[in-house]
This record gives C-alpha cells, sequence and structure tokens, in this order.
C-alpha cells in the first residue's frame, strides 16, 4: 500500500511540474515516470497468481491491465534461431571464437538482434506476442569453458581460456544489447552459471566439484567479466549441483558472487527443467515446492519451466513471501520496460527496425566475412595450397560433408534462404573449367549401403588431379543431451563424444585414398578437436572448418584457391591421443588445457597458418612495473611474405617463480586481429593491467605479487610461431584485485 501512495504522490509532483503530458490508464504506463516507480506499481496491480505465472518462461496475458503475453526464451547463439522466418545464418560460436575478432563478433550481434528485433515489432504491432522463440530475451551466450574436447555442447562456446571467453562473450553481448542509454535493443543472457562443461549424460543429477583455485581462475572469470564490466542483462544457472547445492539455489553463486560482490541488477532464469532436478534428479529437496521456493528465495527469478506455480502453495505454507516474489518479479519487469515493451512506439528506438533488416546484403556479407576468418589452417605439406585453378583439370570431391547443408548449421541453429556447401560453391565457380566429381564416398560414421567399395572410389578419385575429402561430424553426433547423441564410432554419450578421433570409417577410406599418389586435402567439419592422429603424418593439407554457417561453402573454396588467406586460430588444444585426457567427470583443470597441461600437443590453443609470413620486432616496454600500475607492451609487426593477409597478435605472461602452489604455464592475456598488406609494418599495443599480471590464491583471492613475469608476443604460442619475448619485474606490496 505505502509503495502504491508513493507511485500517485510522485506522478502528482511530476504532474504539477509539468513532466506529465499525456494521460496514461496506469502509471507504469508512463515513460517519464521513473523505472522503479513503473515496475512498483505494476506489481501493486497483480495478484499472487498472475505473479507467479509471470514467473515463468511462458508468461501469459494480463488482459485487464493490457500485460502482453511474454515468452522469454529465445535463442541468438549464431544468429537468431528456431524461428519459421528464413534468418542470416553465421559460423558456429566455436568458429567465430577462431576468429579472434571482437569487432566482428560485436557486428554480428547487433546484425542478429536487429533480426530479432524486426520480428519481434511486427509481432507486438500484431497482437502476437507470446510464441516462443519470437522473445528479445535471447539466452545466449554460452561462456562456459570448454575444458574437455568431448563436450559436445563445446561448439557453443568460445574456447577453452577464460580471457579469450572473457572478451569474445563481452562483444556478442554488447552487440546484442545495443548502446542506447535508456533502451535495450535485445537482452543478452550468460550462460550456464557455473562450472558446467559436460558431461551432458547426467547433467541433471551431477555433482561437479573444483577446488576455489579452479573455480576463480577457470570457470567465472568470463562471467565476471560479462557481468562486472559488460553489464549483460541475464544469467542463466546450470542443471548440475556444485559442491553438493544445485546452481539454481546455490546461495554462493547466486546471491554472494552474483549480487553482492559483482552487483548484478539483472534477472536469472533457470536453464530449461533445472528446477524440477531439485527434487526429482538432485534429491537435495523433499518436493517441488520446497525445490521452487527455495530457486526464488536463492535469486532464480525466472524459471524455464512449469512449476513456478506452485510458489502460491509456497506462500500459503509460509516457506517463501509474497514480498520475496515480489523481488524477483520486479527485476523481470525492469527487463520488460527497459525493452520498451510498455512505451509508445516513437520512444524506442528500436521500434521503426522492419523487415527489410532480415538476410539484407550487409548481413549475408558479414556472414560470409566471418566464415572466412574462421577458417584454421592446421597443416599445408610444401605449400601445396592455395591450389592454382589454372594447372587443375579435375577434382575428386569426396566425404560425407561436401554437400551437406545441415552440417554447416550446426545446433541452435536458424535457417537462411540460401546454404553454400562446398561442393555448391565449387561449382558455381569452376563448373565451367574444372571437372569436379562427387562422390560422397562414406557416411559420417558408417559405409554407405549399396555404394562402391573403397577400392572403387578410390579408383575413381585417381583419375583426377587432386582429392579434397570433405570430413568430420555434425551436431547430429556432438552436441546437447537430446538433440544430439546419434550412435556411431564407439562414439557418443547423450551428445557428448568418447573420443577425438575421426571416425574410423572416414579414416579408413581416406587410407584407400592415399593410395592414388594424389593430392589429398582435409576439409574438416566440427564443432570440437579432431586428435588427427593418421591424417596429420598422411593428408598434404588439413583446413579445420569448424560449422561454418550459411556461407561456408565459399569460404573454404577461398581458402583452397587462394582467394583468401587464412589467419583463423585454434581456440583450442589438439591433443595426441584420447590417453592424454583426465576422467570426463574430473573438474580439477590440473593437466587441462594450454595452461595446465604440460605434454606434447598436435596443434596447440592459438594455432593456425598462413599463406604469408611475418615478422615481430623485439618488444618495449618498462622494465618494471609497480603492483596496482598498469604497464604498456609493445611491438611492430611485419608482413614479410608475398602475399596481404590477416595476423592474429597473441599476448602471453607466464609467472616462471611464484609462491603459488599452481599458476599457469602460460595464459594469454591480449590478443589483436589486424590485416597487413605484403611488406606493410603496424605497431601493436597492448596495456597489461594489475588483473591480467596477477594470479588466483589457494582461496580464490585475484592477487598481483612481486616477481619476475615473461612476456611473449607472436602469431601464436611461444614455441609454435615467431614473436617476441621479453621480461618485466614486478615490485611492491601484494595487491589484491578482488
Amino acid at each position: 500500500m505505502k509503495n502504491k501512495l508513493k507511485s500517485i504522490v510522485l506522478l502528482a509532483v511530476l504532474s504539477l511540474n509539468g513532466l506529465v503530458a499525456q494521460t496514461y490508464d496506469y502509471p507504469f504506463r508512463n515513460p517519464d515516470l521513473p523505472l522503479d516507480v513503473r515496475v512498483q506499481d505494476i506489481i501493486s496491480r497483480l495478484t499472487l497468481e498472475e505473479k507467479v505465472q509471470l514467473m515463468k518462461h511462458a508468461a501469459p496475458a494480463v488482459p485487464r491491465l493490457g500485460i502482453p503475453a511474454y515468452n522469454w526464451w529465445n535463442e541468438a547463439l549464431h544468429g537468431v534461431a528456431r524461428t519459421k522466418e528464413k534468418v542470416t545464418v553465421f559460423p558456429q560460436a566455436i568458429g567465430m571464437a577462431a576468429t579472434f575478432d571482437t569487432e566482428a563478433l560485436q557486428l554480428m550481434g547487433d546484425m542478429t538482434s536487429s533480426e530479432g528485433r524486426a520480428l519481434f515489432n511486427e509481432d507486438l504491432r500484431e497482437g502476437k506476442t507470446g510464441s516462443i522463440y519470437r522473445g528479445l530475451t535471447y539466452w545466449t551466450p554460452n561462456i562456459n569453458i570448454f575444458r574437455d574436447p568431448r563436450w559436445g555442447r563445446g561448439q557453443e562456446c568460445y574456447g577453452e581460456d577464460p580471457y579469450l571467453t572473457g572478451k569474445m562473450g563481452t562483444a556478442i553481448v554488447r552487440g546484442l544489447e545495443g548502446s542506447d542509454s535508456h533502451y535495450l535493443k535485445a537482452v543478452a543472457c550468460a550462460k550456464h552459471y557455473a562450472v558446467h562443461s559436460g558431461p551432458e549424460g547426467n547433467r541433471h543429477y551431477f555433482d561437479a566439484r573444483t577446488s576455489l583455485y579452479d573455480l576463480w581462475d577457470t570457470y567465472l572469470p568470463a562471467f565476471r567479466e560479462l557481468v562486472t564490466k559488460a553489464k549483460v542483462h541475464g544469467v542463466m544457472c546450470a542443471y548440475n549441483r556444485l559442491e553438493g547445492q544445485p546452481c539454481c539455489g546455490h546461495n554462493e553463486l547466486l546471491q554472494d558472487i552474483l549480487r553482492n560482490q559483482w552487483k548484478f541488477d539483472g534477472y536469472v532464469t533457470s536453464d530449461c527443467w533445472a528446477v524440477k532436478d531439485f527434487a526429482h534428479h538432485h534429491k537435495t529437496h523433499s518436493n517441488d515446492v520446497d525445490a521452487v521456493a527455495d530457486a526464488v528465495l536463492k535469486g532464480t527469478d525466472l524459471e524455464c519451466g512449469d512449476l513456478y506455480q506452485k510458489l502460491q502453495q509456497g506462500v500459503q505454507q509460509g516457506i517463501i513471501s509474497e514480498k520475496d516474489i515480489n523481488v524477483s518479479l520486479a527485476r523481470l519487469f525492469k527487463i520488460q520496460f527497459k525493452l520498451g515493451m510498455y512505451d509508445p512506439a516513437d520512444r524506442v528506438p528500436y521500434a521503426t527496425i522492419g523487415r527489410e533488416v532480415i538476410e539484407c546484403d550487409a548481413h549475408k556479407a558479414h556472414a560470409y566475412k566471418m566464415a572466412q576468418e574462421s577458417m584454421v589452417l592446421l597443416k599445408n605439406n610444401k605449400n601445396i595450397l592455395p591450389l592454382n585453378a589454372s594447372k587443375i583439370k579435375r577434382i575428386a570431391l569426396i566425404g560425407p560433408n561436401m554437400d551437406n547443408g545441415s552440417t554447416l548449421l550446426a545446433n541452435y541453429f536458424g535457417v537462411p534462404s540460401e546454404i553454400m556447401t562446398p561442393y555448391k560453391s565449387l561449382k558455381k565457380r569452376f563448373g565451367n573449367t574444372i571437372q569436379i566429381d562427387t562422390l560422397t564416398g562414406v557416411g559420417i560414421v558408417q559405409k554407405l549401403e549399396g555404394a562402391p567399395s573403397f577400392a572403387q572410389v578410390a579408383a575413381q578419385a585417381k583419375k583426377a588431379d587432386i582429392i579434397i575429402f570433405v570430413g568430420g561430424i555434425s551436431a547430429d553426433y556432438e552436441g546437447e543431451a537430446g538433440d544430439a547423441g546419434a550412435a556411431g564410432y564407439g562414439g557418443f554419450a547423450s551428445g557428448d563424444r568418447t573420443t577425438m578421433k575421426l571416425p574410423p570409417v572416414q579414416t579408413e577410406l581416406m587410407k584407400e585414398l592415399k593410395k592414388t599418389g594424389r593430392p589429398l586435402i582435409l576439409v574438416n567439419m566440427s564443432g570440437s578437436v579432431m586428435s588427427f592422429d593418421w591424417e596429420s603424418r598422411n593428408a598434404d593439407a588439413i583446413l579445420q572448418a569448424w560449422y561454418g554457417g550459411q556461407a561456408a561453402g565459399d569460404a573454404i573454396t577461398d581458402v583452397l584457391f587462394g582467394d583468401y588467406n587464412p589467419a583463423g586460430r585454434m581456440p583450442l588444444t589438439t591433443y595426441m591421443n584420447d590417453e592424454d585426457l583426465p576422467d570426463f567427470e574430473d573438474y580439477s583443470m590440473a593437466n587441462r588445457t594450454y595452461r595446465y597441461f604440460k605434454g606434447d600437443v598436435r596443434y596447440p590453443f592459438g594455432y593456425g597458418l598462413s599463406y604469408t609470413t611475418f615478422a615481430y620486432q623485439p618488444l618495449s616496454n618498462a622494465s618494471v612495473v609497480k603492483t596496482g600500475e598498469s604497464i604498456q607492451v609493445t611491438t611492430t609487426v611485419t608482413n614479410t611474405g608475398k602475399r596481404d593477409g590477416d595476423e592474429v597478435v597473441q599476448l602471453y605472461v607466464s609467472h616462471p617463480q611464484n609462491g603459488n602452489t599452481r599458476v599457469p604455464l602460460r595464459a594469454l592475456k591480449g590478443f589483436k586481429r589486424i590485416h597487413l598488406n605484403k611488406g606493410e609494418s603496424q605497431t601493436v599495443t597492448f596495456t597489461l593491467s594489475p588483473e591480467e599480471l596477477a594470479l588466483v590464491d589457494d582461496k580464490g583471492n585475484l592477487v598481483q605479487k612481486e616477481g619476475p613475469v615473461e612476456l611473449y608476443i607472436g602469431g601464436g604460442q611461444p614455441y609454435k610461431s615467431e614473436g617476441s619475448f621479453g621480461e618485466l619485474k614486478i615490485e611492491g606490496e601484494p595487491y589484491v584485485v578482488y
């Protein structure tokens, strides 16, 4: 009652001051009133039954107040997903991570939210709100750390490194949410919070256990970056437990860290039906009423699922109050008000975005550019690539992904008007000058029924000048539990892989192709790494093409024939074999990722070849920095080769002597993708703040201490690229970053 009186009094004061020029049926409809006043007004008019229904993802309309139905569930992982409309589809997230291009990713987010806004605006005008996958609250990005290459959903992430993940995640958040000071273009959501990187099969009852060191060194930094710096407005809590508590009912994660330490003021949604897991799978709660009450009290404002109506019983039983429910409801309404859902269209800068932006030329061109930038050249024996089209009369194009459009779309995808596969691209470009023999030869994981034998396929391929094998897997074989996990090569567990090997049937066919003596080029499509044991020794070239989106075929052709100089970098480590991997359920980071793995690797994090060469001048930086202060590190990069091209300049920091019990071998602390014409030079400067020069201690604190630091800037990690080393000494008293 007090809040309602405050609203009326404030409205009267504003009216007397001439700030209210229009009459509205309710104060919450008045865009000139303060946000908190509007929120409290709308909540005050709702019944308890209406409130709890509005806290579910499929929130119904409240006709008596003119509140439209709204479905909070939408996806925008690499373009607007799951809509019936044709939309622009960019490369899968792991492919965009391989670009190491934050500017391109931010633009991709902006284009995606423009297409989503166009659809939403149309629905709003026509009164068709409430449909799933049509709202503006996108449950993107997935910023979990790809700690184990077998995790099926790793393709949705930005790789294994917390720094890269934080920077790429920040870019897409800013692109999606827009830059207006008052209104949100769309709402991003950092997921899955936290310590969630598989396995998929038991995620509904799995209890992740990790040290405070690994929690704060690996699993939380990207979330902290998105909350405290990118100011993301949504967070999704994970299915699993962490140290015994379900993540969607975890007091330390949701209250202490997220709200109190990081000052998060957005909304938290559960993963879909995660709250049901409390009583039914985790067995941490006796019944669903206790579960929903505890989820809200701990900070899960919205349920993706169908249990939150039981909050009404919780109030009746006295285990949660209506006041507690109002706290979460206020967070949800703040999001809707910031989206402009209750404001006149002429007040909302994004309300005029129309259908003309969907699949417009600029969006399609950017999908093409990001596909090009994502390509990682892993091997190029004797510089067989790029191919000279004038010297090739016949190509044997073989493999299960040579003309498989669905593979290019990965998971959580939209559907474009046109999908350019490698076959379609080669046919379009060289169909009149080069004979292209297409021989599928093999399925992704098995031989094709009634197909020619491998020997017969090889005999036909031998007639060609060159063999291009387009293999790998697809989202049918790696992805989210329930969406992937098709049976295959010894093979898949609810979407996860059980081996890093390329499906053996593909390797068997390539062994026959190798016997022809013709050059063998492998184009691999996957959302994770393949160990490439035989392939790395026997293929003449290997191109990692990920799931490249609608323009992947043209990007692949460009790289193979030299119309584009590849510069993608691996956001993952390619281990030698499966035996290098710790147990999947072991969440310790010991001997995982490039930061802690001490063995030999096939292709390291940050690795990728080019058709040109680059040289680095010695580093320029002060020799000493005091704790609590920043320092700049500079180098000059020169394209010393014969082709124009991009270079991904990477800065790594090592602490060779430190009192911590665990220290990364090296850690990425800066990167920049630049373009250099042949012979051109560019000066690149990185700023290392105390945060980049600090280390996590065993208690989870990030502390900068005195001691020596080794610096390296190059096109990859020190032992696999040309670059320059430098040294730095930190002096002073310990400085606690957080």
